[in-house]
This record gives C-alpha cells, structure tokens and sequence, in this order.
C-alpha cells in the first residue's frame, strides 16, 4: 500500500482586490481542514498590447521587487506566521488561464467574486466567470468581507 499521499493543494487567485483577501483568508482556513498547502498566485499582463501594433513599450518589470510586495501584501492580509506557510507566486499571463493551469489537480481554486476592474454593479468578474465554468476542480469564489472592506476605508481617510 503506497502510505505517500500528496499535499492538498489550494490555488488562490490574489490581484489586490477586498474580495481576493477574502479568498485568500478562506483558502488558509480550508487547507487548514484538509491539511493542504496554499498556494496563491499573482498574475500580471499588460492587456492592451495584445495584438497592438504600435510604438515599442518598455515592459521592464521588477520581478524581484513585484515578488517583494506580494509577501508583503500577504503579510499586512494574514499577518506575519500564516503569510510564512502559504506558497506564492507571481506569473506574466493571462489571469483565467494561469489559475486554470495551476488548479490542476488542485483540491479547491478559489477566487474572489470581483477583481480590481470591470463593472461595480457586476457580481460577478470575468476571472472568477471563466473559471467557474472551465476548472477541472472545484471552484470556491469569495465576496468581499463588507466588515473589513468599510474598515479599512475608514482607516485610509
């Protein structure tokens, strides 16, 4: 009997978004009930270059410093010993198919119900749409706290 079982893996879309943190922090508790490991992904794309012909862009990106402020973001969102057990990564690609990628064989895919763009009275964004209907495992998909997203308004003023 093969007594090797692999670690769960819970795939977290994080973009910045109240409603990614809420993700984040629902992915936490639940590889926690599972005994998995998080792994939260942070995906970049300059999208209007997409079939653009014009002027060159200079597209230098920090990958270093890009990688430093998502463990920092992860920090300020789960404090400083939960943020050291999840896994991160930062990946150049189109958001639904990077997350559809590293779901694979994952546990849970969880997303939050809005990204940072789109339309605000939409309930849903179009990441957490196409991965609903495309994932080949199960797709959690988290609102916002509103608690915590008026609190940390208040906090900004």
């Amino acid at each position: 009997m093969d007594s090797e079982v692999p670690e769960a893996r819970v795939v977290v879309g994080v973009d910045g978004s109240p409603s990614s943190y809420a993700a984040l922090r629902w992915a936490l508790r639940y590889a926690g009930l599972v005994g998995g490991a998080v792994e939260a992904i942070a995906v970049w794309e300059l999208p209007g270059l997409y079939g653009w012909s014009g002027p060159a862009v200079d597209m230098d990106v920090d990958a270093e410093e890009a990688r430093d402020r998502m463990r920092q973001e992860l920090t300020d969102v789960l404090g400083p010993d939960e943020a050291a057990s999840v896994r991160s990564h930062l990946v150049h690609g189109n958001a639904s198919d990077v997350l559809l990628r590293a779901a694979e064989g994952a546990e849970a895919l969880v997303v939050g119900s809005r990204g940072r763009g789109g339309f605000a009275r939409a309930l849903l964004g179009s990441v957490s749409q196409h991965v609903s209907q495309h994932a080949t495992c199960p797709v959690v998909i988290v609102r916002a706290d509103q608690k915590r997203s008026d609190q940390k308004r208040s906090d900004q003023k």
